[in-house]
């Protein structure tokens, strides 16, 4: 069985970086990805997207990213079942593998350019 996913989008909000009681950073990280093709107004939306991060790449991603910044992202889907009042909620983020910056500004700061 294979899991992989490929997301380029802009982040939306700073990363919210903590510790886990066992010690591991992480991170989540909201990215907006536009879809394709324009609505029946002509418009284009976008999807949002939970991002993991862990470890080194949690703390590189809350160091550099920024509201605004193109990244690409490689990783796998993560989802989970809720339930609530006899309900089930099916949850489903991105778990990063691979963070490519691909702002100017990000590539910068990397000695990219």
């Amino acid at each position: 069985m294979i899991n992989t996913c490929v997301l380029v989008g802009k982040v939306v909000e700073p990363p919210e970086i903590r510790t886990t009681s066992k010690g591991n950073t992480v991170a989540t990280l909201l990215v907006e990805a536009d879809h394709p093709f324009r609505n029946e107004d002509g418009s284009l939306s976008a999807d949002l997207f939970q991002v993991t991060l862990w470890k080194g790449i949690a703390e590189e991603c809350a160091s550099v990213c920024r509201p605004g910044d193109l990244i690409g992202i490689k990783g796998r889907l993560q989802a989970s079942v809720n339930e609530k009042n006899g309900r089930s909620f099916y949850n489903c983020n991105v778990v990063a593998e691979k963070v490519s910056f691909l702002s100017q500004r990000m590539k910068a700061l990397n000695g990219e350019l």
